[in-house]
């Protein structure tokens, strides 16, 4: 198949991209600046960017990566208005010039603060009620309301999959924080805070995911959700990170509720919700649906990070 990826050179658009062409797939990768690889499209900015219609002829599936990411300490101004642009009205002209093109298929990567930011009394699951509080997550549920349209109207069929924070050998944002604050050896007031549950996705599970997505006939128009299908406490997931790290984990003992009160007061609620409160995904419809299964373990993630960093 032909397949059209956006987002290419990030993160998760590098490791998706070795895979699909692996598998046998002609992967044509939409980068913001083009280097030497072979099959790259520079579009610059997203903003901006609305030359798609040349570039979809005899495209049979997108994979929509490519936006403006949540980091923890974004405190810009006018934020919500900024994540729509890129986000939404972005990802809603592509959508658009995909139709145009005759593109069979359109994968959104989401984000599971669709759901909301907390999980009280149960794990999510894609038939809640949509609660994002953040602007990164208000913008992606938009994003996802409008390609639904698109596709109640036209033939192009919709995949929408949301991710936790995603963990892997390098990984940008909030997980490479946690490396460097491990790596640093500075304490973290965290000791305390095992009773919370939190689910993350590896690398590796979200690509094998997205690979499945690509020509499932089960996938189209659906929502799914995705983790490694392994929850665990703040203070546990530091604790692994650092045997695998091979560094000693500095975790004093602060009550959850005094940090929560110390971040309120500096106005960082955003930052204390992802690190005492429960976040955890159900994912049974997704193995029900698509026979899918998380092939790497946490275990195995880490360590793979672990020989990251020691190279």
């Amino acid at each position: 198949m032909k397949l059209f990826l956006t987002g290419a050179s990030g993160f998760i658009g590098r490791e998706l991209s070795v895979l699909l062409a692996n598998e046998g797939h002609q992967v044509f990768s939409a980068v913001r600046s083009r280097t030497t690889e072979n099959n790259e499209i520079a579009v610059g900015d997203l903003r901006t960017f609305r030359g798609w219609d040349c570039l979809l002829c005899g495209i049979d599936v997108i994979v929509h990566l490519a936006g403006r990411a949540h980091i923890l300490n974004d405190r810009s101004e006018g934020r919500l208005e900024e994540y729509r642009i890129v986000n939404t009205d972005a990802t809603i002209a592509l959508a658009k010039s995909a139709v145009g093109a005759g593109v069979k298929r359109f994968i959104f990567v989401s984000t599971i603060g669709v759901n909301g930011n907390i999980s009280y009394d149960r794990p999510f699951t894609p038939d809640d009620t949509p609660q994002p509080h953040s602007p990164y997550a208000i913008s992606k549920y938009e994003a996802e309301v409008g390609l639904r349209d698109i596709s109640s109207t036209t033939g192009l069929e919709t995949v929408i999959l949301r991710p936790p924070l995603v963990y892997g050998p390098n990984a940008p944002g909030n997980f490479g924080k946690m490396i460097s604050w491990l790596d640093s050896g500075v304490p973290l007031p965290f000791g305390s805070v095992t009773a919370n549950r939190r689910s993350l996705v590896g690398l590796d599970n979200l690509i094998d995911l997205i690979k499945t997505c690509v020509d499932h006939p089960k996938a189209a128009n659906r929502t799914f959700l995705v983790s490694d299908d392994h929850d665990m406490s703040t203070a546990d997931l530091l604790r692994r990170l650092s045997l695998c790290l091979g560094v000693r984990p500095r975790l004093f003992p602060v009550p959850p509720r005094m940090i929560q009160f110390i971040g309120n007061s500096f106005g960082r609620k955003d930052i204390v919700e992802r690190l005492i409160e429960n976040l955890q995904i159900d994912i049974h419809y997704t193995r029900e649906t698509l026979g899918w299964t998380p092939p790497i373990s946490v275990e195995e993630g880490f360590a793979r990070i672990a020989k990251f960093q020691h190279k």
